[in-house]
């Protein structure tokens, strides 16, 4: 077995130990797990699962209680609390995981370069990096909708953009750990180009911890959006979203109707504890295998 071999399976073992690390989430993380695929179910299934249209107003039934026809009642405009909860599912989850999924990937990006750049790349993103952490997020995207209006795409983009340091730093600091391990010196002195040691090595032998992060980084995306919504920065009405169903239906709360804050209040928190559960244990396994 030649030399270069040997190190790819030595790396390979780090990212195998690694990666299992993250499979026993225990019978809490399955239950989260469960919640979460129920969620993810309604939003794909959301025409055929809703009862109703969810926009379909009937002002003649309004506040309707719990019936056949509605079961779980209708909000002040008489639509379908159901139908908007099932709907609303849909916004509640593609919001966070765009935002996840650009800040995990600028953020990836940018630790792995100015780890295996160092030097004064290395300290410009750290220097960087640390001043975007101090701006609130959610602070950052009430600015960008102030700036560029309401709607869930400017949110998106800004919460996106204050998210990356908090992935870059965690990021940055595994892949620190790990370029100065001997197996990627041993594949330096190979000749193996230092792209394919970050892609090959580095970034398999950190992907658990990226998934573990970037889990919880999805919980608190969803909760930023559904507070932007609930203020009226976020998704618009009638547009059914969970955050817009706690902020509209404030009003009923008041006429001793809060079925519908209480029904979108109650998944808001739901998913989240379920994904920050979720996202916990997946953490503690990568830091009981790293």
């Amino acid at each position: 077995m030649s030399a270069t071999a040997a190190i790819r399976r030595t790396g390979n073992r780090g990212t195998g130990r690694r990666t299992r690390g993250t499979k026993g989430i225990g019978p809490s993380g399955w239950v989260a797990l469960g919640l979460l695929g129920l969620v993810v179910c309604c939003a794909l299934l959301a025409p055929v699962v809703s009862p109703q249209a969810p926009d379909a107003v009937d002002l003649s039934g309004a506040y309707q209680g719990a019936s056949g026809a509605h079961p779980l009642g209708t909000d002040a405009s008489g639509r379908d609390l159901l139908s908007r909860l099932v709907t609303g599912s849909r916004t509640a989850l593609i919001g966070p995981f765009l935002v996840v999924a650009v800040s995990t990937l600028l953020g990836t990006v940018l630790a792995l370069t100015a780890v295996w750049c160092g030097g004064w790349f290395d300290q410009l993103v750290v220097r960087v990096v640390d001043a975007v952490f101090a701006f609130p997020g959610l602070l950052l995207a009430i600015l960008a909708t102030a700036l560029f209006g309401s709607g869930l795409p400017a949110a998106v983009v800004a919460l996106s953009i204050a998210y990356v340091p908090y992935i870059a730093r965690i990021v940055r600091s595994a892949a620190l750990r790990e370029r100065n391990l001997p197996y990627v010196a041993a594949l330096r002195v190979q000749g193996v180009h230092g792209l394919r040691i970050a892609l090959a090595h580095l970034l398999p032998n950190v992907g658990g911890l990226i998934v573990a992060n970037a889990t919880l980084a999805f919980g608190f995306a969803l909760m930023d959006l559904a507070g932007l919504s609930f203020i009226g920065l976020g998704v618009q009405p009638p547009t059914s979203d969970w955050g817009a169903m706690v902020g509209t239906g404030m009003a009923g709360v008041l006429q001793q109707h809060p079925q519908e804050a209480l029904y979108a209040g109650a998944l808001v928190v739901l998913t989240v504890g379920a994904v920050n559960l979720l996202g916990d244990r997946l953490t503690e396994r990568w830091e009981a295998r790293s």
